[in-house]
């Protein structure tokens, strides 16, 4: 048994009886403490309460805590900080002096595991994820003589992950140096625009963030930093700081690449461009957004691998799979993918078009913006500022003799409308709505105004889907699952069954997931739902017709993944539940 429970026993703060009846019932000796604070026999505040004091009173090493992964450190450093009377600090929350970090040698602070976060004339705050340990902070200390420290407290993870962040700082520090250099001896701003280590280093930025597997590329000024983030799936994580002065230069050759006008820094623009990143050719879509410090610049990576993937190869399960084929194979009618922003509906619609790409269809779609360029197809990219809206678009293709349309998006009453015509005209329509689940995009289309009647003879199907993240291969290892969640899932769950999740590894950043995959529910309207819709029936009483059709909800299609060992019951849970 672990030295935490043997602890508790001795002092009498949990009874032999319960963990017996654990022990009974077959749980790992390992997670027997776990159990205990799930079932209430001793609150997990007690539980900190109680390890504090053994680390106060040098019983306990405070690392004792990384053999128990349901015991945050966070929860327990908070308390011992609070005990102690030192701060606690969240270093995502605050926006750190960097500058600090150049004046300790980096091996001293991975040593210590500790980072300078603030200074002011008369100290410097230094946080570390042992507070208790006097050593690192003499240490410390002698490199500041003249300068009291005061000792904060941050989590090992947090510290590890600044760390990172100043090694990636100074594998960048000679191009930064030369940046600065070309600034101060170029006199105008054209030249300034012009000069090759900017362009060298968004080179770095672009192959770092795609390297780590980066959809999106946020550049962002704070009030002391640059920050450079990466959204890798679906999470931002910071890829680089740099010191205020380099944004300026960095956000106008961004604007230049994209052809945006670099003097407007009061509205919003939006472009696009493209670029060798190592061998490959990447475009990326443009957005900058004016903010406190400055302008947002979000990148969104567009690869054109992507744009070609294969529904299976998506992760559509056979059988969804088979039911939207089905669906994408009928004369006409309208065929939406449903699902919350950033759920892979684009990339769902661009699989839909690969299937329908034929030399004997007319195949027409209407973007905002088009993201992908696609051979066999005519894209029309929507335009505010001459009129050319989503209706407009969409009225003119219908003059065009299209076999197929693909819209980007309904976003309103009208656009929605002219699409329910077409598809009763004789063309197939695929487009995306925002609903949380497929069923629900019926009385969506109600509410904006569409009849009853109108909707069944369109509706062919329709699809909602999520993206999960999938365990990491490297560091794939089972999990024991608590008895009360599996309880709540035991008429989804067959008994026997091994549960996976991520440890966390270099590979994945320590996040225990390496990319993503697509879940999903395909709603099939058949004869009897299309007579409910008609009548205008019941949310619950379309559901109770779909699933005696064989309608499989996402959720439970996430669960499948989670039993195939795709993904941890925790990811299903977050996104599906």
């Amino acid at each position: 048994m672990d030295r935490i429970t043997t602890d508790l026993l001795d002092n009498g703060s949990i009874m032999k009886g319960q963990v017996d009846r654990l022990l009974a019932k077959g749980i790992d000796q390992s997670l027997i403490l776990r159990d205990i604070t799930l079932s209430g026999f001793m609150t997990m505040d007690r539980l900190v309460r109680f390890i504090v004091d053994q680390i106060r009173n040098g019983v306990y090493e405070l690392s004792i805590i990384d053999n128990y992964d349901y015991i945050k450190e966070s929860v327990v450093l908070q308390k011992l900080a609070d005990e102690e009377n030192i701060l606690f600090v969240d270093l995502d929350s605050i926006d750190m002096d960097y500058q600090l970090t150049e004046r300790i040698p980096l091996a001293q602070l991975k040593k210590h595991h500790a980072l300078p976060i603030s200074q002011d004339d008369l100290s410097i705050t230094i946080a570390f994820s042992d507070p208790l340990n006097i050593d690192a902070q003499e240490s410390l200390q002698r490199l500041f003589p003249r300068k009291p420290m005061n000792v904060a407290a941050a989590t090992k993870k947090q510290i590890e992950a600044y760390i990172f962040k100043v090694e990636l700082k100074d594998s960048v520090k000679g191009l930064i140096k030369k940046i600065r250099d070309e600034l101060n001896s170029i006199a105008s701003l054209e030249e300034q625009q012009e000069s090759s280590s900017i362009l060298l280093l968004i080179d770095v930025i672009l192959k770092t963030c795609i390297k780590g597997r980066a959809s999106d590329v946020h550049v962002e000024p704070t009030e002391k930093n640059c920050v450079v983030r990466g959204r890798v799936d679906g999470k931002l994580a910071e890829m680089f700081i740099f010191e205020k002065d380099i944004y300026p230069p960095l956000a106008s050759r961004l604007k230049l690449l994209a052809n945006l006008d670099i003097a407007e820094k009061r509205k919003p623009q939006d472009g696009r461009f493209s670029t060798l990143v190592g061998n490959t050719e990447f475009d990326f879509r443009i957005s900058t957004l004016p903010i406190l410090y400055g302008e947002s610049i979000v990148m969104r990576v567009l690869d054109k691998q992507k744009a070609l993937v294969k529904l299976e190869d998506a992760g559509m399960d056979s059988v969804s799979y088979h039911k939207f084929l089905k669906g994408l194979e009928s004369p006409y009618g309208i065929i939406l993918v449903t699902g919350p922003t950033g759920s892979g509906k684009t990339t769902t619609l661009y699989g839909a078009l690969n299937e329908l790409r034929d030399v004997r269809d007319k195949v027409i779609t209407v973007e905002d913006p088009v993201e992908y360029r696609m051979n066999l197809i005519q894209q029309v990219q929507v335009n505010a500022k001459v009129g050319l809206s989503f209706a407009a678009a969409l009225r003119s293709i219908l003059r065009q003799d299209p076999d197929k349309i693909m819209i980007g998006e309904i976003r309103d009453q009208e656009t929605l409308e002219i699409a329910i015509k077409a598809a009763l005209t004789g063309h197939l329509v695929i487009s995306t709505l925002h609903t949380n689940d497929s069923i629900s995009a019926i009385p969506r289309m109600v509410d904006m105004g569409i009849e009853n009647y109108l909707i069944s003879g369109a509706l062919v199907g329709i699809q909602a889907q999520r993206l999960v993240r999938k365990i990491c291969p490297n560091c794939k290892t089972e999990e024991q699952v608590p008895a009360s969640a599996l309880e709540e899932l035991k008429d989804l769950i067959p008994e026997g069954v091994k549960f996976y999740k991520g440890r966390g590894c270099k590979e994945c950043n320590d996040t225990g997931y390496m990319g993503r995959e697509m879940i999903c529910e395909v709603l099939t309207i058949t004869e009897e739902l299309s007579s409910l819709i008609a009548k205008g029936a019941s949310k619950d009483a379309m559901l109770e017709q779909a699933l005696s059709d064989g309608f499989i909800p996402i959720f439970k299609n996430g669960i499948q993944k989670a039993i195939d060992g795709v993904t941890s019951i925790e990811e299903i849970l977050r996104v599906a539940k």
